[in-house]
């Protein structure tokens, strides 16, 4: 019935007041002339009829009054939704630097996230009411668009480089999560659910891993990954011979072999690691072995968390892996198993991983929305 049916999604964000006073806002004033309009030329359509009586011997031609009256109004009131509108849009695209990041990577047809203790999830975010969050996003294959319809907010979700977005929840519940970009054949089952938890409720969520054994911080996975496909034969904690040195680089200005200079952040990063022939460091020759579709999108934000963390107050040490906790590393409280110490290894040990939850759907096999979620249930 349409009394059942919502004249809006629920507002449970900072953002959905002020974006929604600005649509309505715009749907007022196109209403409102639209039926002035409408009126106006059924009256001069009636009144000035082929037949009527109306006076035709003086007819007008300008009128400044008329002409200044119609401009201007239109101007201000397109200068305030102009205002509005960019407001909303600049406040959209700067996050409070305290934000909680999250990683969310695109998928045909899921959504893959990733908390920074390590907590994964597909197709649901978990996030904490009254606290900002900062999701940084990039896609695995095709344009995607990630949309809370709750929450007002959108962005596309771009393969080859990171895209982002922030918001903070304000009521607690469960929201839908859409993927608003046609990205092929099951498009339509790319979708999801956002939970707002209270604050108290998300950080025992967090805390115990979301619903499974705490797993590693992307810090700690990402040192793992490091040793594995042996980034640390070769970056050590000085420049030598080999390679420059990534201790504390986060954030500083590298020198190319160009000549140029950029900045080492995220985007820099990710490229060095999958093409590092690319942009090669200052003093450096293309010798590093490349890496694009040897590791998933998945574990880039691993390497990142621990680049970024070495060097820096309270990050992880640059060092071996035996310097992590061996449950940890594990997953288990059993003892450390051995490491593999190179990136031969490693590819063999990434061909039994199940990071993407395989699942089956009438009988066939899917790795989509529904398909996941029904997994979750069993």
């Amino acid at each position: 019935m349409l009394t059942n049916t919502p004249f809006s999604p629920p507002s449970a964000s900072n953002f959905a007041a002020e974006y929604d006073f600005v649509f309505f806002l715009l749907l007022g004033l196109t209403i409102f002339f639209s039926v002035v309009v409408g009126i106006a030329v059924i009256f001069f359509t009636v009144r000035y009829r082929q037949g009527s009586k109306a006076d035709r011997s003086r007819p007008i031609y300008e009128d400044l009054r008329l002409e200044t009256t119609w401009s201007v109004i239109p101007l201000l009131l397109g200068l305030v939704m102009f205002f509005l509108g960019a407001k909303v849009f600049v406040d959209m695209k700067v996050p409070p630097k305290d934000a909680q990041e999250i990683f969310i990577i695109g998928k045909q047809w899921m959504w893959h996230v990733q908390h920074s203790n390590g907590v994964r999830e597909n197709n649901t975010l978990h996030v904490p009411v009254g606290k900002p969050v900062k999701l940084t996003m990039i896609s695995q294959d095709v344009i995607h668009a990630f949309y809370i319809p709750a929450f007002r907010v959108q962005m596309h979700v771009v393969p080859g480089r990171y895209t982002s977005m922030w918001f903070t929840p304000t009521k607690a519940g469960k929201y839908h999560l859409f993927c608003s970009m046609y990205c092929g054949t099951q498009h339509s089952e790319m979708g999801g659910t956002v939970v707002a938890m209270e604050p108290k409720a998300w950080a025992n969520w967090i805390a115990n891993g979301g619903e499974s054994v705490p797993p590693m911080t992307l810090e700690q996975a990402g040192q793992k990954l490091y040793n594995n496909i042996s980034c640390n034969n070769c970056h050590g904690a000085d420049d030598n011979l080999r390679a420059p040195s990534l201790y504390g680089i986060w954030g500083k200005q590298r020198k190319l072999s160009n000549g140029t200079s950029v900045v080492a952040d995220e985007t820099y990063i990710r490229e060095s690691i999958l093409r590092p022939h690319n942009r090669l460091s200052s003093g450096y020759g293309p010798t590093m072995p490349i890496y694009e579709g040897k590791i998933t999108e998945q574990d880039i934000p691993k390497l990142l968390a621990y680049i970024k963390a070495i060097g820096t107050p309270g990050g992880v040490p640059a060092s071996s892996p035996t310097s992590l906790d061996a449950a940890a590393l594990n997953g288990t409280g059993g003892t450390m198993t051995p490491f593999a110490s190179n990136a031969i290894q490693y590819q063999e040990n990434l061909k039994k991983r199940l990071d993407a939850t395989p699942t089956t759907r009438r009988g066939n096999p899917a790795v989509n929305a529904i398909a996941a979620q029904e997994e979750g249930r069993q």
